[in-house]
């Protein structure tokens, strides 16, 4: 039986504290105000993962990127940042690094 303080995802604000605390902790101060949050949304994640990986290597970043998974909240919110920054589909799919396709499908399917 489930307890009912437990989510179903992983912890991640846990899972970030713990790599920043052993592996990156000269990187904590770029993060703290991330980490502050009580949760973390998908962007959150992303910019945590730029500010710890992408300058570490990018090599490592661009192999990280190819297994990413985004949940409907998460593409809704990619979708809302694209809408109010008035951004196009180029512009966005370089900012959190996903293709314009992917963009294009998920806008067919969520904003139709």
């Amino acid at each position: 039986m489930k307890k009912n303080n437990q989510s179903s995802g992983p912890d991640y604000k846990k899972i970030y504290m713990d790599i920043i605390h052993l592996k990156y902790p000269e990187k904590q101060q770029y993060c703290i105000k991330i980490l502050s949050k009580d949760k973390l949304s998908a962007t959150d994640i992303i910019r945590l993962n730029k500010i710890i990986f992408s300058l570490h290597s990018e090599t490592t970043f661009s192999l990280n990127q190819k297994h990413r998974c985004y949940d409907k909240p998460a593409i809704l919110e990619i979708l809302d940042y694209q809408k109010k920054h008035n951004l196009n589909n180029t512009q966005v799919s370089k900012h959190f690094k996903i293709s314009r396709n992917t963009l294009a499908k998920w806008k067919k399917k969520f904003l139709v």
